[in-house]
């Protein structure tokens, strides 16, 4: 079977000594984190507009949890293969793909596929691996950067009109969400609050650029929210708790403030205040990344590589990364997402 190198014409992947089969994380049934065990896949043909990449670590997200736990649906005609994000090298490019050429280095978002040796990605949601000051980014740290910065950017800026200058609050602040909106205050030049759930997730937070860490278990969210800002509010909530929280982050916006939902950990219904929402103005969206299309997520993927990459070449961000663990172990990387004891992304070694 041939495919496409702009730098080449036709190559044969057979030549390439790309293999027919694969090591890959599928479970048949879903489950806890047990059914997470390798078996062996056909390697997947990269199509117009797509590459093949080489898998060298993959992103472990909540989404691949409740997709493990038969909660979260495939998207039509994505790989029953978990994974939304992966970095490694280009070994095939499909007709149409042109700015990619094989050998090259990306990190890219997927629509499911990424627990595995191989996976397709449409050409435009890559993204190089970042360049730092002392090389290029290892590829278990630029794994973990395409859903949470796809994800925060869509939400926050696409949709929440995040500006310079405002104050966020951020829930589940040390999660791969929480330091990536973080990291965007950082970039857009605005202040951060965000919650964590114990004093040490907080000085973790803080560390990481936070301008203010709340312990939700030990303090009121919202009396914090009001003295720290003077009783004015946040000008914008990134929530993934949903459920009672909806309520409590109504309370918390200024005049004029935005509400963007990614997750509802706490459940879809919540108590909604209309006279507060008319009274404040106020403005409520969300939004779920995956079924997107894919013309889409290439318009977010130009906007990173011009607004935010730069900053982690020039060092001013850096990647967290948590833990990484064998793809064989993927199991007890769910384990220790669904614990919540992590700071940053949690990353499969793939490669």
């Amino acid at each position: 079977m041939e495919q496409f190198d702009p730098g080449g014409g036709a190559v044969n992947i057979v030549a390439m000594t790309i293999p027919d089969t694969m090591i890959a994380i599928d479970p048949a049934t879903p489950g806890g984190p047990e059914v997470l065990v390798p078996v062996t896949r056909p390697v997947p043909v990269a199509g117009p507009g797509e590459v093949l990449v080489k898998v060298a670590a993959a992103g472990v997200n909540r989404p691949d949890v409740l997709q493990r736990m038969g909660l979260y649906p495939m998207p039509p005609g994505a790989p029953t293969i978990p994974g939304l994000e992966i970095a490694g090298t280009i070994v095939a490019v499909g007709e149409g793909a042109e700015r990619w050429r094989i050998g090259d280095a990306v990190c890219a978002l997927v629509a499911g596929g990424g627990y595995a040796e191989y996976c397709v990605a449409p050409a435009g949601q890559c993204l190089p691996v970042p360049a730092g000051i002392g090389g290029a980014m290892a590829m278990t740290d630029a794994a973990g950067l395409p859903e949470t910065w796809f994800t925060v950017w869509s939400n926050m800026v696409t949709r929440g009109h995040a500006r310079s200058g405002e104050t966020f609050l951020v829930h589940g602040g040390t999660s791969g969400i929480g330091v990536t909106a973080i990291q965007l205050g950082a970039v857009l030049g605005a202040t951060v609050i965000v919650t964590a759930g114990s004093p040490q997730k907080c000085t973790a937070a803080l560390a990481l650029g936070a301008a203010h860490a709340i312990d939700y278990k030990a303090q009121d969210f919202v009396a914090e929210v009001a003295r720290i800002t003077g009783g004015r509010g946040v000008d914008l909530v990134l929530d993934m708790v949903g459920g009672d929280y909806l309520a409590r982050n109504i309370a918390c916006l200024a005049d004029d403030g935005r509400h963007v939902s990614i997750a509802f950990q706490r459940g879809p219904k919540g108590d909604l205040d209309l006279m507060a929402v008319m009274r404040k103005r106020l403005t409520l969206t969300g939004s779920m990344l995956r079924p997107r299309s894919i013309a889409f997520k290439a318009a977010i993927a130009e906007v990173l590589e011009g607004a935010v990459w730069p900053e982690f070449e020039s060092g001013r961000l850096q990647p967290v990364t948590d833990r990484v663990f064998p793809l064989a172990q993927a199991a007890e990387a769910h384990r220790r997402m669904e614990a919540g004891d992590h700071v940053g992304k949690i990353v499969l070694k793939v490669g």
